[in-house]
């Protein structure tokens, strides 16, 4: 099969939607599949053929149009996140300006912006997008939930471009002192861009708090800090996080890694004793960050999710806490650190979990809602 898929970032940008698009086209080429992406200028691979565009503007219909005929797709599998795209409305008309079935996965459903006060028709352009696919790839429970009256529908989670591996104890030692100087210190860890809906704010004052109890905590950012494709707001709220920081004492017991590559992330998940990540919407399969950390088997606190996820087990795979609370950030961390056996229980059960989220099953599962749309 000759499939086209469309993403508005790309490896070597950062960005959870380009991991995703990267790791899935390196599966179904596995899988016997010719593989075509287009995405920004700048995206580069040595396996996979890449086109580029320049940008997301209405010339890009003609663009694309112009892709898929020349290539002779079978499909067109649009990877859809609104800051992707830079926040453009004319990606939400590209299934009918293709000639191949196009199929849509959302990776979220939140609105774009248009202009000052567009309203409801930001809702509208978004919903267009799902009802003009031929086909629609839910990537979590929220947003199937949400679409649930199209008829050619499937929920198929996202996995991770980070992989559980075997690091020695010198590499995960160094990476812990990378995060602190002292070794007897428990050393939080949190992964993925920082911006308001990562409920850091609630993270910082618990390490606060804690700290000023007498307990020896660090935290350490893993990844880089901002995407390329971030708002101002989130550049805003880096600043003021920093400030924060700051003002409360804690930058010496705060590290940030920036950027690093996949194996490097592994590494610092296998040093951290907890993984922080504590959503202010809950968790949910549309984190990549989440994934990320069930993938290489890490102990993991996050917030109660909005739905019902039946793979997340409280006490078993994930410690779920009250989203907007430092003070159930707090007694959550007490609980684990106090509980090695309750740790290790909790990685065991995020082993479990991540069967669910390998990427050959995502892949077969993937083609076979192809056929069905084609």
């Amino acid at each position: 099969m000759k499939i086209g898929l469309i993403s508005g970032e790309f490896p070597p940008m950062p960005g959870g939607v380009g991991d995703f698009t990267r790791s899935l086209a390196e599966a179904l080429r596995k899988q016997g599949h010719e593989i075509h992406i287009l995405s920004r200028q700048g995206s580069t691979s040595e396996t996979l053929n890449i086109s580029s565009i320049r940008g997301w503007g209405p010339s890009s219909l003609l663009a694309i149009r112009a892709w898929a005929r020349q290539r002779g797709l079978d499909i067109v599998n649009l990877q859809y996140q609104t800051a992707a795209y830079d926040m453009s409305p004319f990606i939400h008309f590209t299934p009918s300006a293709i000639d191949p079935p196009f199929v849509t996965t959302f990776h979220d459903l939140r609105f774009p912006y248009l202009f000052p006060k567009a309203g409801p028709l930001r809702d509208w352009i978004v919903m267009r997008l799902a009802r003009a696919s031929d086909g629609v790839i839910t990537t979590n429970q929220e947003d199937d939930l949400r679409l649930a009256r199209l008829p050619n529908r499937r929920l198929i989670p996202i996995g991770s471009s980070i992989r559980r591996r075997n690091c020695n104890d010198g590499d995960a030692q160094r990476k812990r002192w990378r995060a602190s100087t002292d070794d007897n210190a428990v050393v939080i860890g949190h992964f993925g861009f920082v911006n308001a809906g990562k409920g850091i704010n609630n993270l910082i004052e618990a390490l606060a708090n804690l700290r000023a109890a007498g307990h020896n905590l660090r935290l350490l950012f893993i990844g880089e800090q901002r995407n390329t494709v971030d708002t101002d707001d989130d550049a805003a709220y880096l600043a003021a996080l920093e400030n924060r920081i700051n003002r409360l004492g804690l930058a010496d017991s705060i590290s940030w890694t920036g950027y690093l590559s996949d194996p490097e992330v592994a590494s610092c998940f296998h040093a951290v004793d907890l993984m922080a990540l504590p959503f202010t919407d809950g968790a949910s399969y549309r984190r990549s960050s989440l994934i990320a950390a069930i993938h290489c088997g890490c102990a993991i606190l996050t917030t109660q999710p909005t739905v019902q996820v039946e793979a997340f087990e409280h006490g078993d795979n994930l410690w779920l806490v009250p989203p907007l609370s430092s003070e159930a950030i707090e007694r959550g961390i007490l609980r684990l650190m106090s509980d090695r056996d309750l740790l290790q229980r909790l990685r065991r059960g995020a082993r479990q979990m991540s069967q669910r989220f390998d990427w050959d099953a995502i892949a077969r599962e993937t083609i076979a809602f192809f056929r069905t749309i084609i």
